[in-house]
């Protein structure tokens, strides 16, 4: 029987965006996950701090694009922990307030080709379970090299709309998604404010009037 399952799309959400929103979206309907957390980080580990809006500010933003999703929550639990945000620390409480629940942390292909960068790695692949979905520029198919094919066997391509059976989850660690990712960059849309054109349709209405009240990511 299935139970619990949680999916973890972490990121800087600076702003958060309709193509994050699409793949959250895809990846519920397509492996019926149980709900999704929107986990915005503290400080990016892999990012520079410039243009980066506060913890405050992106949080409350994720907190407007979720509004009337019951299955999308937001989760502070990375700016709450304050310093900087690493995904085995997140792994760890996200077990303790779900514990029996079965985590899923869901990731672009590019991300997940630096894997080998991520603090405890080889503990996270073991602890947790990945989805990794489309991006562009990148082909899907490129993840079955990550670590030199060393974790070839743990990985299985789902296709079309495929629930993730159970008796996968003791075989498989890394799910390979195809999704209909967005061409929506969170720093086109920074660029764009700061040149007074418009972000509409590329984040959600109440987003972008938050970031007009703020006056966020202008000069």
């Amino acid at each position: 029987m299935v139970g619990d399952r949680i999916g973890l799309l972490g990121g800087t959400f600076n702003p958060i965006h309709c193509g994050h929103l699409r793949v959250a979206t895809e990846v519920l309907e397509k492996t019926r996950l149980s709900r999704i957390l929107f986990i915005p980080s503290h400080i990016p580990p892999h990012k520079k701090l410039k243009d980066v809006a506060s913890p405050e500010d992106r949080f409350a933003m994720v907190r407007l694009a979720l509004a009337g999703c019951r299955r999308f929550i937001a989760s502070a639990v990375e700016i709450e922990g304050k310093g900087k945000s690493y995904s085995i620390i997140t792994l760890e409480k996200i077990r303790a307030a779900y514990p029996g629940a079965e985590v899923f942390f869901i990731v672009g292909v590019d991300a997940f080709l630096e894997i080998e960068t991520w603090r405890s790695y080889r503990r996270l692949l073991s602890h947790s379970h990945f989805i990794v979905v489309s991006r562009p520029g990148h082909r899907l198919e490129e993840a079955k090299s990550v670590l030199a094919g060393r974790f070839l066997p743990a990985i299985y391509p789902l296709r079309g709309r495929t629930p993730i059976k159970d008796d996968w989850l003791e075989r498989y660690r890394i799910f390979l998604l195809p999704i209909h990712a967005l061409k929506i960059s969170s720093t086109d849309i920074r660029q764009r404010v700061k040149s007074g054109r418009s972000i509409r349709r590329l984040v959600p209405q109440a987003v972008e009037a938050y970031i007009n009240k703020q006056k966020l990511y202008q000069e």
